[in-house]
């Protein structure tokens, strides 16, 4: 029977209206072999977090539903044991299908030891395929991904070795190089929001949010899937403003209502984040000067008025904090993938979460927007990065990250800022008289000869006439025709010590190398706003 025709949410609703089910009875709905899909990103944002963990009890208890396909488009959780870490549990899943993966770390240890089929595609790619499937399209042609190991010739975006299923093809049209990605069909949605009326309209007036629950929605109901919404309460139908609506009801099949549903993991709402109201500025806190401000300072200073960027998890994150420092904050904008425009960003597990955001997209129309090139500026935090300008951010020392957003991002604006120290685990540096010294150098090496996986492709972007940048506490490099260039260097920092000897290869230094702006290394405000707003 044509799944398409089943139309289960049928045989649920009465009519128009939506019943209201407990999380264990919504969950029960679910078939072995699903493909399930779930809303929400980090730290709990819009995560339906009640029917995650209802679903991991009912198969703790009673080993069902079985081999379920999950497909999570953002990272759910806390680098812990939220978001989606509880469905780690053999037999549960067999595939997963994820643009971020270390933000439920138990799921990614699962796919490690290739206890299950486990595939890193992009996360705009995978939110726009939500809208291919509710089309009825088999699929989506992108660039996305060339030259990076989603491309077939490389690993295809598979995580393990007992991932063999092929789901990228390299297609050419036009006489030109495409990655084709084809739709999968979702068989039920778990999404979140705040409001429902009883005809099951939803809003999310409480979210900092929407990421993709729309097109979920759609790409579920026109699979004949169930769609399942979690909110905070039921009122009467129709009684909501109709410019409120995010998902219209006949594409929800049920409620569960949690009537202390959290915005974030364990905390109220906040209405700055939620967009009702708007934040003093200058009431932030003021980041201490560390590696970490250094990085971002060095960054704002490759922004310039006027530009629309987006800034990455990580140690890039602090960008917009360090804006709103020194006066500039309203002179460009950033964005983020899951759609908060403007604002400052949350940092850390809470990434996403923006105070002061001047508007929210859908995540799949962002990433529509950054996919054609409308980004002037990025800023995305490396894990490692070899001689070509390659870089690797979604797996190393044999852990699963994930790429999120990176690719489409990294691969489509105009200029590339990538963020990070020179070294990691163990490092400690001392910021003071304008100046850097290295107390205890770091155990690992970030600038290695050759990255294992190629999350960003350094030639290719070259060849693509990209702007590229790496930026650590002591050194800027700049993408050159054959690999990296040493620009800049920190003030107190040895040439040979600090910086040559601490990377596995040697890269080109440039024949005007310069001393880092010693503002970057001193307490208080750089004072950079006239300058900024000149340029």
């Amino acid at each position: 029977m044509d799944k398409k025709k089943e139309r289960r949410g049928s045989r649920i609703k009465q009519g128009t209206k939506v019943p209201v089910l407990t999380a264990e009875e919504a969950v029960a709905l679910i078939r072995d072999g699903d493909v399930v899909c779930f809303g929400g990103t980090g730290g709990g944002i819009a995560e339906p977090t009640e029917l995650i963990e209802a679903l991991a009890k009912r198969y703790q208890d009673a080993k069902e539903p079985k081999n379920l396909i999950f497909y999570h488009t953002t990272g759910l959780g806390d680098r812990k044991e939220k978001g989606m870490s509880p469905l780690a549990q053999p037999g549960l899943v067999k595939r997963a299908i994820g643009a971020h993966w270390d933000q439920s770390p138990r799921l990614a240890q699962m796919a490690a030891r290739n206890e299950i089929e486990a595939y890193n595609f992009p996360m705009g790619i995978m939110s726009q395929l939500y809208r291919a499937a509710a089309a009825g399209q088999p699929g989506l042609f992108s660039k996305t991904g060339l030259g990076t190991f989603i491309d077939p010739r490389q690993q295809g975006g598979r995580l393990n070795e007992i991932t063999k299923e092929e789901l990228v093809e390299l297609k050419e049209v036009g006489g030109e190089e495409y990655l084709f990605y084809p739709s999968v069909f979702p068989d039920v949605a778990l999404i979140r929001g705040t409001t429902a009326d009883t005809e099951g309209y939803l809003s999310m007036e409480d979210e900092v949010a929407y990421i993709d629950n729309l097109a979920q929605a759609m790409a579920v109901h026109n699979n004949g899937g169930l769609v399942i919404a979690q909110v905070q309460r039921v009122v009467k139908n129709r009684s909501l403003h109709p410019k409120s609506i995010h998902v219209p009801g006949y594409l929800i099949d049920a409620l569960v209502v949690v009537p202390d549903q959290p915005q974030l993991y364990g905390a109220p709402v906040n209405r700055f984040m939620s967009g009702d109201y708007v934040l003093e500025e200058g009431d932030g806190q003021e980041m201490a000067l560390t590696e970490r401000k250094v990085i971002a300072r060095r960054a704002l200073m490759e922004a310039k008025p006027g530009d629309v960027g987006n800034i990455g998890v990580g140690i890039a994150d602090g960008i917009g904090v360090i804006a709103r420092e020194e006066g500039v904050e309203q002179e460009f904008t950033l964005t983020v993938e899951t759609g908060p425009i403007g604002g400052v960003s949350a940092q850390g597990i809470f990434f996403g979460a923006s105070v002061n955001l001047h508007a929210l997209m859908d995540m799949p129309a962002m990433f529509d927007f950054y996919d054609g090139g409308g980004l002037d500026v990025c800023f995305l935090s490396f894990a490692e990065v070899d001689e070509k300008g390659n870089v690797n951010v979604h797996k190393f020392g044999g852990k699963i990250i994930g790429i999120g957003g990176f690719v489409n991002i990294s691969q489509n604006t105009k200029k590339v800022v990538f963020c990070g120290t020179l070294k990691a685990k163990g490092l400690r540096v001392k910021i003071e008289d304008e100046s850097v010294k290295i107390e205890q150098e770091g155990g690992i090496r970030k600038f290695v000869r050759q990255v294992p996986e190629i999350t960003f492709n350094g030639r290719e972007a070259y060849l693509r006439g990209q702007e590229v940048l790496y930026l650590t506490e002591r050194a800027v490099f700049r993408q050159g025709e054959k690999g990296l260039i040493l620009t800049e260097i920190a003030p107190g920092v040895d040439l040979q010590r600090d910086i040559l000897d601490q990377m596995d290869f040697a890269p080109e230094i440039a024949a005007d190398l310069k001393v880092m702006d010693p503002r970057l290394f001193c307490q208080g405000q750089m004072g950079i706003r006239e300058e900024f707003c000149r340029k």
